[in-house]
């Protein structure tokens, strides 16, 4: 029997779109079939998947609403499947903030949505000031100068470690 595998994504400014992509590549490379869906084009209906990848990047220190919304409706099926679950957000880009533990803004998801998948990773995103609109720039400048983070307007640094990009699909495809 083949394992249908799915990764349901949502994303801010396309960091996740790309971090899904890479993973989709992985799985393309081991001949193995992979489904990337983004939240917007999801039907609702994960009960065609026997392991399903969420991911979500952050805005403001909070995931995607609608997938919460997600997880929490189908939370008895996520329960009975092996799932894997990967946040982007910029405080990863900080050696002692990029694991599953010791991201602020990943334990607090935890705890709020009491979901358990078989796999969790953090990555950090990419800043990049010149896509973002006035007030969006304004707040982000902001909690990076509290975060001691680069502020200069015409940054563009991508933090995203695309080799723990591939290991962690790597696992998803042992699960």
């Amino acid at each position: 029997m083949l394992v249908k595998t799915g990764l349901i994504f949502a994303t801010v400014d396309g960091q996740t779109i790309k971090i899904a992509a890479r993973i989709k590549d992985v799985y393309n490379k081991n001949n193995q079939p992979l489904e990337v869906i983004n939240i917007e084009d999801f039907n609702g209906n994960i009960d065609d998947f026997d392991t399903l990848i969420i991911g979500s990047s952050i805005r403001y220190g909070v995931h995607n609403e609608v997938i919460i919304k997600l997880i929490e409706k189908n939370k008895p099926k996520l329960d009975t499947i092996k799932t894997a679950f990967f946040s982007v957000n910029l405080v990863a880009r900080k050696p002692e903030k990029n694991t599953p533990e010791t991201n602020p803004y990943v334990v607090k998801f935890f705890k709020k949505i009491n979901w358990n998948p078989t796999l969790k990773e953090v990555f950090a995103g990419m800043l990049d000031y010149k896509k973002y609109g006035i007030f969006d720039r304004t707040m982000i400048q902001f909690i990076m100068w509290i975060t001691k983070g680069p502020t200069d307007k015409n940054v563009k640094i991508e933090y995203t470690n695309w080799e723990q990009v591939d290991e962690f699909a790597k696992k998803v495809m042992k699960l």
